[in-house]
């Protein structure tokens, strides 16, 4: 099973930014889409961006023109630059790795704060 660890999260203020990181523990080829999601307490994890092995990306309609993913297979990782980022933002961030064949695998999660 593969091992996802996230990275990047903090403290920031509203209008400040962030870059988030997952590390594989395999080549990112291995998976057909990897992709952040986030959860507050109380509320069910929800889709924040992914990309696709063959480059097709997509955002939740919040976070469009604020948050950008990215990959860099050298590394086995994603990433994930938030910018503008607002109260709302705040969440455990977490990194999803979709397989050619089994269960998804998910990482620890990475707390982001915004507030003042």
């Amino acid at each position: 099973q593969v091992q996802l660890v996230e990275s990047g999260g903090g403290l920031v203020q509203p209008g400040g930014s962030l870059r988030l990181s997952c590390a594989a523990s395999e080549s990112i080829f291995n998976f057909i889409k990897m992709g952040w999601y986030r959860q507050t307490p109380g509320k069910q994890r929800e889709f924040v961006a992914d990309i696709s092995r063959s480059g097709v990306i997509s955002y939740t309609v919040s976070v469009k023109g604020r948050f950008t993913i990215s990959e860099d297979s050298a590394k086995n990782s994603i990433y994930m630059q938030m910018n503008s980022l607002k109260p709302e933002d705040t969440a455990v961030y977490y990194c999803k790795a979709t397989p050619r064949l089994g269960v998804d695998a998910w990482g620890e999660g990475t707390l982001v704060t915004v507030s003042s």
